[in-house]
């Protein structure tokens, strides 16, 4: 259930023979690669059951809604202001490894297949999936890297991978059906141990290795504990790039085990090796080991619902508003000092918080004319609050410090 724990397990798995799924080739190829650049390209092959020419991204992308990083966008903070407590589909960010793949649901089918299952590989349509018990259930997705480019702005320290600010994150309301109903009616065996979804879109290449379809394979405690799989989102179909017919939803873990666009489900009576649990997401850097740390899960983090660089009328009073989130476990307290740090308030905790997912609140403010530097830090109901200084790792994951936000007043 440790998301950390397992990737540890499943690498030492790996190391000593005992894990299939990569090459050790492979692994170093990655290895190199990531220590230099971390990034991919995306291979040229079309997914099965894709349209020849799938778009990048296939919603509008408007610059108030939305920052584009290549193959993926990001929401504007100041775009969630009065969004309530789930963020719209127009506005949700979008992390793609390669491209939109654009999928027909009356073709679409889901296969589970593999050692761990009793007998044959089953299939599963749409329409089969929606005949199961469905539930609703309000969950974060939540990018590794979110806030990544802090690590360079605030801390002056140069890491890889997509520059995101804070707007890799999102809250919707998914519906779909148990992952542990599927596995159960496709059989189960007593030997099966790893579950590892995997998506439909084009394979992905990095460091001149072909890395397959992107996949993450998670312990079979956890695919029958509280693992969706949705398809829909907010109440609507879900969308094309936000995964449908059905995406995977794991509430949690790294949006990485959120597998989109999932078309197969390898239930496994061995160990499954993946460069997305055992490579790609881990902390790599002069603190940690070779062959780098795993990290449990997201972390604790604050925004406020205005953009960077934003000025108010000096002298007014003014409302500043903001969301704070954790992956521990609820958000207790939030702070906020508009004065660089200097001094703290508490900020006023508002709305419903279904799920227990992020916490919106407020807080009243009059500017003087200048500049201002405005800073929000949550404590969470474990104890854990944001430090000033996030712990450095190359590939720029979760970030946690309290970030700075310029402002200005005239």
């Amino acid at each position: 259930m440790n998301e950390g724990e397992y990737d540890e397990r499943r690498l030492q798995d790996f190391l000593a023979g005992r894990a299939r799924g990569f090459s050790r080739r492979d692994l170093l190829r990655i290895g190199a690669a990531v220590s230099v650049a971390g990034t991919g390209v995306a291979a040229a092959a079309t997914p099965a059951g894709a349209v020849e020419k799938a778009a990048t991204i296939v919603k509008p992308l408007p610059p108030e809604l939305f920052r584009v990083h290549g193959t993926n966008a990001e929401t504007r903070w100041s775009a969630l202001r009065d969004q309530g407590y789930h963020v719209p589909v127009d506005r949700f960010f979008v992390r793609n490894h390669t491209s939109t793949p654009i999928i027909d649901p009356a073709g679409w089918h889901l296969e589970v297949s593999g050692s761990g299952l009793r007998g044959a590989a089953a299939q599963f349509t749409l329409e089969d999936l929606k005949r199961l018990p469905g539930e609703t259930r309000t969950v974060a997705v939540e990018c590794a890297g979110n806030a990544r480019s802090y690590y360079t702005t605030q801390q002056g320290q140069t890491v890889s991978g997509t520059a995101w600010g804070l707007g890799a994150v999102g809250v919707a309301r998914w519906r779909g059906v148990r992952l542990s109903t599927v596995l159960r009616r496709a059989g189960l065996s007593r030997h099966a141990l790893d579950v590892q979804p995997t998506g439909l879109d084009a394979n992905f290449v990095s460091g001149g290795a072909d890395l397959g379809p992107v996949r993450r394979p998670l312990p079979l405690r956890k695919a029958l504990d509280d693992v969706l799989l949705a398809y829909e989102m907010n109440g609507e179909p879900l969308p094309a790039d936000h995964g449908a017919p059905v995406r995977v939803v794991v509430p949690g873990w790294i949006g990485i085990s959120s597998i989109k666009w999932v078309g197969r489900i390898e239930v496994s009576a061995e160990p499954l090796f993946s460069p997305w649990n055992t490579q790609f997401y881990r902390l790599f850097g002069p603190e940690f080991p070779a062959e780098g740390l795993p990290f449990d899960r997201q972390v604790i983090k604050s925004a406020f619902e205005l953009d960077p660089g934003a000025t108010f009328a000096a002298g007014v009073r003014t409302r500043l508003t903001g969301r704070s989130w954790s992956a521990s476990g609820p958000v207790r307290k939030v702070e906020v000092s508009t004065d660089g740090g200097t001094t703290w308030r508490r900020a006023r905790p508002y709305g419903a918080t279904p799920g227990g997912v992020w916490q919106r609140w407020e807080l009243d403010w009059t500017p003087a004319a200048g500049a201002h530097e405005l800073l929000a830090r949550a404590t969470d109901v474990k104890g854990n609050t944001q430090p000033d200084v996030a712990r450095f790792n190359t590939l720029g994951y979760v970030f946690d410090a309290v970030v700075r936000v310029p402002v200005s007043a005239a």
